[in-house]
């Protein structure tokens, strides 16, 4: 019994004497700005002089007031021409607003199409909304019931309408299977 409770008072000791082990905190939630907004299944419309320009829909927002931007999840976004009828829309898996600049980044499967069936596919985009223009560097596929076009960096008006590519890698007329999807 004796050793019993010397064994016991030593493993006691040691305990009291070992190093705590600290838990691992995630501190990237935590550290820096926190959201002064957070909502869900949101709609931010843009207007200007009273017309609306776009209309943006997002599953999660995040407000950030010191860095001046709002980060989106789940995007979709409808542009609206002068006569207030909708061109073009534009979905993504994640997004971001300058709200100085109120320009609009789009990120992760970027689709948008407008009402004439032209359809642009990219990774990551920009809509300038000095120049409503939709602007990228990255690799972009365009395809439109006579043609697909596919390469780097690409300038377009919001519509989709009237559109750059900079450095075409593949150039194609639409094939009667393509047009059906």
């Amino acid at each position: 019994m004796k050793k019993f409770c010397a064994f016991l008072i030593i493993v006691m000791l040691s305990a009291c004497s070992e190093e705590k082990i600290q838990p691992q905190i995630d501190r990237t939630k935590t550290e820096g700005e926190i959201p002064s907004h957070e909502s869900w299944n949101s709609k931010i419309m843009f207007t200007d002089e009273g017309r609306i320009k776009a209309v943006l829909y997002s599953n999660h927002l995040k407000k950030f007031e010191i860095q001046k931007v709002t980060l989106l999840e789940g995007v979709k976004i409808d542009f609206y021409d002068k006569q207030q009828k909708s061109t073009s829309y534009l979905t993504s898996l994640t997004g971001k607003v300058d709200d100085i600049m109120r320009d609009m980044y789009a990120f992760g499967n970027v689709v948008a199409r407008n009402d004439s069936g032209v359809v642009l596919k990219t990774e990551e985009l920009k809509w300038r909304n000095s120049d409503q223009k939709i602007v990228t560097e990255r690799f972009v596929s365009i395809t439109t019931k006579k043609e697909i076009i596919e390469g780097y960096g690409l300038e377009s008006d919001q519509s989709l309408n009237n559109y750059v590519v900079f450095n075409p890698t593949y150039t194609a007329s639409a094939t009667k299977e393509e047009k059906t999807k």
